[in-house]
């Protein structure tokens, strides 16, 4: 609550929009495993890979907005990189170094299953990508966004105790 507060207060308009979605998705493993019994921590890699998430899902949710932003003067990290850079790099970018960290960040050999979500998060990425480049207002660079979290999301599910 206090990361959208700050967001809605001021840092949406400056470089570091990026910082409430990065701090407020980063905590989300920590909610799983603070309610546990014994209540611990997560992994460092838990909380790279939820922040990595959220600085994505920044990018991509502003995207629809980036003209109405600009005209308004909120410039933030978004605005400032542009919509064709926002989307189609770095988004997709930070997307799969998240989706990296999930398929290593656990330890031990990642088996066919996490690999396999790993390879379908390049592809989706890629396709994403290349649709966000062509067309940066388009609503399936969201759409795919969304597909690649909740494969990154089942497979950070799946680590389990090593969360």
């Amino acid at each position: 609550m206090l990361c959208g507060w700050a967001y809605n207060l001021g840092l949406k308009s400056t470089v570091l929009s990026w910082l409430p979605y990065a701090i407020a998705f980063g905590m989300l493993p920590a909610v799983t495993t603070l309610s546990a019994s014994p209540s611990r921590w997560p992994a460092a890699w838990a909380l790279i890979a939820g922040a990595l998430i959220g600085v994505a899902a920044h990018l991509a949710n502003v995207l629809p907005d980036l003209r109405e932003d600009v005209a308004n003067g909120v410039r933030g990290l978004p605005r400032r990189l542009g919509a064709k850079a926002a989307t189609a790099l770095t988004a997709a970018g930070i997307l799969l170094t998240g989706s990296a960290v999930i398929l290593f960040g656990p330890g031990g050999q990642p088996g066919l299953w996490r690999w396999t979500g790993f390879i379908v998060a390049v592809l989706v990425a890629g396709a994403a990508a290349t649709i966000a480049y062509r067309n940066p207002s388009s609503r399936m660079f969201f759409l795919t966004t969304i597909l690649i979290v909740a494969l990154n999301l089942v497979f950070l599910a799946r680590s389990g105790t090593r969360l």
